[in-house]
């Protein structure tokens, strides 16, 4: 195993090495990987891949974003960058553009300050460059209107001079989303340097993972043992992946060298590895009734066989369905799959994959393994209330949920009818303060005769004022459900992604009714099962040639969980 270097530049933004140069340097030192990651531009990427494909060092494509958190300047390391994505592109442009506009207001400035300087000089100056700060600078040096590099920065170019433009405020959650769906890993680059007490650097950390953040630079050319453990601390607190470069850009930054910074540093070749296996991983998740269940309710040995694979290789598996938590762990135990899992981790399998689930069509996230909530979205309690009382003058059967049962607002045929499939008891009630201890996560109307009634409903609350705080999605032709906006099935996809550093479009997603087409759109691979509505494949990039009741998951797993 040998030594890496994940943050490193070259001419194309503020160093001063070509990108070959820098190949031949990481090939001299003995490097087994590098990372370009040039500020705000990739322009340096085809050309070091090319140059080095012959040569024995691997390259990671990557970009270093300059970002704005509370006034300060926040770096966000993008790596593995699939660097000709449209949707990474497309936001490039964006920036260049932002940066060439602030170039030439700086520019302007400096020349009323007596400065003869111009764009336009800057970039025969320094062509197929990304300027910046150092560039201007350099400018100022070699044409003598400073004495040196900081008298530069002093006079002209620092944040409080009067001649100084900030850029337009690019946000670390934009450059974070951008870069996951361009199938890059987003770092948190160098967190020691912005200023931030432990308390305020936990409270970004936290805000970025929830982001989509999925990795931290814990090793660093400035870092002191102390600053290290810190930052090694916060990265297993939020599930990090440990990343890690020297920030090298040659002669801009003296003394500090390739791989070993100011002599300290060392970046073992493992970092690399793991960031490997997080982009590999996927996960998958199913509805359960019409997708993994058969009509009878059951899932088959082969696709319970073929799940247990999947897991085993390493990947997740996620049951996503409308049913309470208690329902899903029911399905679970007949799965019987969840012992042979715990023994699998309990091994010290690393490869071995866990399992999930999102219940109440995403308004709680459950960790089946721990038995724990790793999130939840509730609706809120008037909201609720409202929703009965209209159901009621209506004539509709609505109903919501406590921990351990069913809350129905009357003795009918529709909650018999749902509680003989889920397994559950109820109550009726219609104060739901006084039947809840705490707000519910979903609320269900059910009418089994005709759907209209529900359609009508639906219409009337979406353009109410509760339309601006719930989402509704009809589960199948029978029932009606209404959530937090936040929860719904693609944004638990989205959220338990996150959660577990996997990438959005490594997810596999499968349904057959209305409440799965958020799921299937946010996934990387949407399946609709054979069975599904009309309306749900029109969303789908596949349907399953079998459906649920003959291994339709199975036959999934086969095409895209291999």
């Amino acid at each position: 195993m040998g030594q890496i270097d994940l943050h490193v530049h070259s001419i194309r933004s503020d160093g001063t090495m070509t990108p070959k140069e820098l190949v031949d340097y990481a090939v001299n030192k003995g490097l087994k990987a590098m990372a370009l990651t040039d500020h705000d531009t990739v322009d340096g990427i085809d050309e070091i891949m090319e140059y080095a494909k012959d040569k024995p060092v691997e390259i990671i494509p990557g970009i270093e974003y300059s970002t704005q958190y509370n006034e300060r300047d926040v770096h966000i390391v993008g790596l593995f960058i699939d660097h000709k994505a449209p949707v990474f592109l497309a936001y490039l442009a964006r920036l260049r553009q932002s940066r060439i506009d602030r170039n030439h207001k700086l520019c302007a400035n400096l020349r009323s300050a007596g400065i003869d300087i111009t764009y336009e000089a800057l970039l025969a100056a320094f062509p197929d460059a990304v300027i910046t700060r150092a560039h201007y600078a350099k400018f100022l040096l070699d044409k003598g209107y400073v004495k040196s590099r900081d008298e530069a920065f002093e006079r002209y170019l620092g944040d409080h001079t009067p001649y100084f433009v900030h850029r337009e405020k690019v946000t670390p959650e934009e450059v974070i989303d951008v870069t996951r769906r361009a199938g890059g890993i987003p770092v948190l680059a160098h967190p020691t340097l912005y200023g931030l007490g432990s308390e305020q650097l936990d409270l970004l950390i936290g805000r970025l993972k929830a982001a989509g953040l999925m990795g931290i630079e814990t090793y660093y050319s400035t870092y002191s043992p102390s600053e290290e453990k810190k930052i090694k601390a916060l990265a297993d607190k939020y599930g990090l992946l440990p990343s890690g470069g020297s920030d090298f850009h040659g002669e801009n930054k003296p003394g500090l060298d390739l791989a070993t910074g100011y002599g300290r540093l060392y970046i073992h070749e493992e970092v690399l590895a793991q960031m490997r296996r997080a982009r590999e991983t996927k996960i998958l998740f199913t509805d359960l009734d019409g997708t993994l269940l058969t009509t009878e309710k059951k899932v088959s040995e082969s696709t319970r066989e073929k799940l247990l694979t999947m897991i085993r290789n390493g990947n997740s598996l996620v049951l996503a369905s409308g049913r309470p938590v208690d329902s899903i762990l029911e399905v679970l135990e007949e799965l019987n799959i969840k012992e042979e899992v715990i023994q699998m981790q309990s091994e010290g399998s690393a490869e071995a994959g866990g399992i999930y689930a999102t219940a109440y069509n995403g308004a709680v996230l459950y960790d089946c393994i721990r038995d724990e909530v790793i999130e939840s979205y509730s609706v809120p309690m008037r909201a609720a209330q409202k929703l009965f009382d209209l159901a009621k003058e209506r004539g509709l059967h609505i109903q919501t949920y406590a921990d351990s049962h069913v809350v129905s607002i009357a003795e009918d045929a529709a909650i018999r009818y749902y509680t003989r499939v889920i397994h559950m008891p109820y109550v009726i009630g219609e104060q739901l303060e006084k039947e809840l201890t705490h707000e519910p996560f979903k609320v269900l109307t059910i009418d089994l005769d005709d759907r209209e009634k529900l359609e009508c409903f639906r219409r009337e609350i979406e353009a109410s004022a509760l339309g601006e705080d719930l989402a509704c999605a009809f589960s199948n032709n029978y029932y009606l459900e209404f959530f937090n906006k936040n929860a719904g099935k693609g944004n638990a996809l989205i959220h338990m992604c996150r959660g577990l550093n996997v990438l959005e479009q490594n997810a596999v997603a499968v349904g057959d009714e209305e409440n799965d087409i958020s799921m299937i759109e946010a996934a990387g691979v949407g399946v609709a099962m054979a069975n599904a509505s009309p309306e749900l494949k029109k969303y789908a990039d596949y349907i399953t040639e079998n459906d649920n009741n003959k291994d339709g998951i199975a036959e999934v797993i086969d095409k895209f969980m291999s």
